[in-house]
Parts: C-alpha cells; structure tokens; sequence
C-alpha cells in the first residue's frame, strides 16, 4: 500500500514535442530538467521518429528508466521508412487533424489504475504548434504548459500574420511580389520589432493563396497558446527583453528557461546521460579532427535538420569554402540536397581535402564548444543559434523558412554576431563572407559581441532555474491551474 501511496503523489508530466528534430531536442532536456525535479516523465514521439531514433541509437536507445518512459502515437500520415525530415505543411496537416483521438487513448492507459504502474498524469507539457493536446488537458482538468522552442522575437512575428491579413498586406498578390521589392517594406507598427521589414517575419506569409494551410495554422497555435497555463520559452532575458515584454501582452504568464543546453548542463544525472535525442546517428571522428587544429580556425557548417538546397547551391557553396582557404567542417546530412544526394565535385574534394572534414551529422553543442571553431556558416534555426550565441560563436546566417529569417534578422540587426548571406547563393559571396568572417575585422568585431552574449547566456542560468522553480510550483504543481 504505501509505495501504490508513494506512487500516487509523484507528479507526472506528459511531455509531447512537434515530430521534428530541432522540436524533440529542447524538448528533451526539458523533460530531463522536470525528471531531475522529481517528475515522473512519459516522452511522447509520433511512430515515424520513435523508429527514427531506434534506428541512430540502436535498440535499447529509448529503455528509458522506470520513471522516464517512452510512447509513441500515429501521426496520420502514410507508412514510411525513410530516414528524413517529413514535409512540414503535411505533418502539421495530419498531426493537428489526427492526433488527438490516439493521444487521449494513451492518457487514459496511463491513468488506468487496474493496469498502469505509473501516477496519474497530472500535467502536459506540449510544443506549441502541437496544441491539440489543450483538449485533452482540459477533459482531465489539469495544467497544460506550452513550450515555444523557437525564438521568442519569432514567435512575436507569428502574433503578426492576423494583423497582416487584416490590413491587406498578405496574402501576396500575386508571384512578383516575392522578387519585385514588395517584401522589403519596413513594418514600423509593430512594439518588439520595429524596423523589421515583411521579408524578415516567419515565411509562411510569402504566398499568394488566402487559404494558406501554414498561415492558418500559424494563427491557430497562436490563438490556441492564450487558452495554456503558461509559456515556456528557450531564451534568456537580457537577450531577448523587449520582445518579451510584447509577447506578455498577447499570452498567459511567460517563463524563461534559457539557454536550456546550459540548465541540462548543470544536472548530473548520469541516469539519463545516455538518453540522446539525435535521429541521425553522430559521428564522432570530427571531434577528433577538430583537436588537430588552431584556436579559432575552423568555420563549422551545418544547416540544420529540414533545410534542403539545390545540386547548384551546394556546389556553390563548396567552391566558396574553397577559396575562402579557411578550415572547415561541413555536416552533409543524407537528405540535405532536394531530389538527389549530397554529391560533391571531386576537384573540391582533393583541393580541400587538407583543411575539411565532412560528417553526416554530429553532436552540436560539442561542436560549436570545441576552441578551434571560430564561425558559424548555419541556417538560423533557433537551436543552432541560441547554442552559438552560447559558446561565443559569430555567424554567416541563410535563412530557410519559418522562424530562421526573425532569428537571422536579429543576428544581424539587434546583436550583432551575424552577416546574412543571399538565397541565391554565389560562390564569390560565400568565399568573401567566410573570409570576414574569419579574419576581417567585421568578423573581429562580431566575435567580440558573441563573446560579450556568452558571458550573458552563462550568467541567464541563474535566473532560469528560479523560473523553472516557479513553473514547477506555481503551474505543473497546481492543479487549480
């Protein structure tokens, strides 16, 4: 009886990430900082990546603990066994549309007393554009935090997309308005972002269809987010303040607990240490590679888990890393390239082959940490930016989709730890932005103001662990929440 009792009053978070890699990431340090603050922890994948992840981690990879357990649901969408990002507009379509009939099933196997062996859930944590889960948090009359992984200057831009419907400006009309300047327009209404131009506002805006599924479905997580029991986001005060204090107008209590790899840092738990959450498997020989090399010399170059380029832009930014003669380390994911794989010229390979070393992914954070990385080539996904502003790295920033331009719009304008680099990539470009980067004096100028963020980032923990104390007592704890 009493350790059925002892059971019983242990808290239970539900914690659900969206099904892609940069959403699953801070998710799970997220559940390992709950789990070390004595949550009882149920990690919900969709099918598709819960077999992603055994496949890179091998099959005891997700053995979990008896009180870090994970589950998968059905996302909706047909069987496959590609070993790829699936297309966002689709998994958002299918995910909110189909989810929550095989979510509330699981809830209810969890709190079935006559067969779990677990406590009762007592609170969600879901990202943010998986909000459907509100539903079901409602039906059991407990807590539901949201957790925003993306930046919060983004997340400001999505709040946008009503008023820019409103007045007129999107839907585009019609497919010029993406090349005849149109985008360039500066928005100077907007408290948190002024002087961010249309063109530098989450992309989903840029089309010409009024029925857009990703503008729609942008403001229906964004309506949805008012109805949480609160916001998290992955950030740190000082970075971020005045977008903040915009974003408190539009949604429940915010809480930051950034930079998350920092908090994650500070949990010995040895426990969990081994509970990775790449769905790739890392590569460990360009760690190795990189102790070979001098301070400060190498440009790290990675674009993320979903961005794809053309056979053309890669080859563009081959031969650009060539004749920047700069070290460099490129991570070539296997779907990184549309259509085809990541095939590069065999003269760039032996003309570069003394000074690069290429992985198909690997571990990051050890990565942009390691001394000899000195830039950072990346596609602005929050992840990848809030770790580099974190280790004091400067970036070169070509931005894909979603929230990448925001994220690249502030590196650029607000921080100064950033160059953009044009989406129609050129060769002469990429050579003489890495070249700045790396030994021009704009490049010493942002490596100054990524270490002056760093010392900040190091010095956010502080306050983000008695956020996360707060968040724990004054919401997950709180049933009349």
């Amino acid at each position: 009886m009493g350790s059925i009792a002892l059971l019983e009053k242990k808290p239970h978070a539900v914690c659900i990430p969206a099904a892609a890699q940069g959403h699953i990431n801070p998710m799970l340090k997220l559940a390992k900082l709950l789990h070390h603050n004595g949550f009882h922890i149920t990690f919900v994948n969709t099918e598709f990546n819960h077999r992603r992840w055994l496949k890179s981690g091998g099959p005891d990879a997700l053995n979990g603990l008896p009180d870090f357990q994970f589950k998968a649901i059905p996302d909706g969408l047909p069987p496959s066994d590609a070993d790829a990002t699936q297309d966002p507009a689709a998994l958002c379509e299918s995910v909110d549309r189909t989810c929550l009939g095989p979510f509330r099933e699981l809830l209810a196997e969890l709190n079935d007393t006559s067969s779990s062996k677990v406590p009762p859930v007592s609170c969600i944590v879901s990202d943010a554009i998986t909000a459907f889960t509100l539903a079901a948090a409602e039906e059991l009359c407990i807590p539901e935090v949201l957790f925003w992984t993306a930046s919060a200057c983004s997340y400001l831009g999505y709040f946008q997309y009503a008023k820019l419907m409103e007045k007129g400006i999107i839907p585009l009309k019609d497919a010029s308005y993406l090349t005849n300047g149109y985008l360039d327009a500066v928005l100077d209404w907007i408290p948190g972002l002024e002087g961010i131009r249309l063109k530098d506002l989450p992309s989903f805006l840029r089309t010409t269809n009024p029925d857009d599924f990703m503008v729609k479905f942008g403001m229906q997580e964004t309506q949805r987010a008012r109805k949480a029991s609160a916001i998290i986001i992955n950030t740190y005060q000082q970075l971020e303040h005045g977008v903040l204090d915009a974003l408190s107008s539009y949604l429940p209590p915010i809480y930051t607990i950034g930079p998350l790899h920092f908090l994650e840092n500070h949990v010995h738990d040895n426990s969990l240490t081994d509970v990775q959450s790449n769905l790739w498997k890392e590569e460990p020989k360009c760690l190795e590679w990189l102790d070979s090399k001098d301070p400060n010399s190498v440009v790290y170059v990675n674009f993320g888990s979903i961005a794809v380029m053309t056979p053309e832009q890669l080859v563009e930014f081959a031969w650009g890393l060539a004749n920047s003669k700069q070290n460099f380390l490129w991570i070539l994911r296997p779907d990184l390239v549309s259509g085809s794989s990541a095939i590069l010229p065999s003269e760039f390979l032996e003309e570069t082959k003394e000074r690069s070393m290429f992985a198909g992914w690997c571990a990051q954070e050890k990565v942009l940490s390691h001394p000899s990385v000195g830039g950072f080539l990346t596609h602005s996904g929050w992840n990848s930016t809030i770790e580099s502003i974190s280790y004091g790295v400067p970036m070169i920033c070509w931005p894909c989709f979603a929230d990448q331009q925001t994220n690249c719009w502030f590196c650029c304008t607000k921080w100064g730890i950033g160059m953009e680099i044009d989406n129609n990539v050129k060769r002469d470009e990429v050579e003489r932005l890495v070249s700045e980067l790396m030994a021009g004096e704009k490049g010493k100028e942002m490596k100054k103001k990524a270490m002056d963020w760093k010392k900040l980032a190091e010095t956010a923990v502080t306050d983000s662990k008695l956020n996360l104390e707060n968040l724990i007592h004054q919401v997950l704890l709180n049933p009349s929440i």
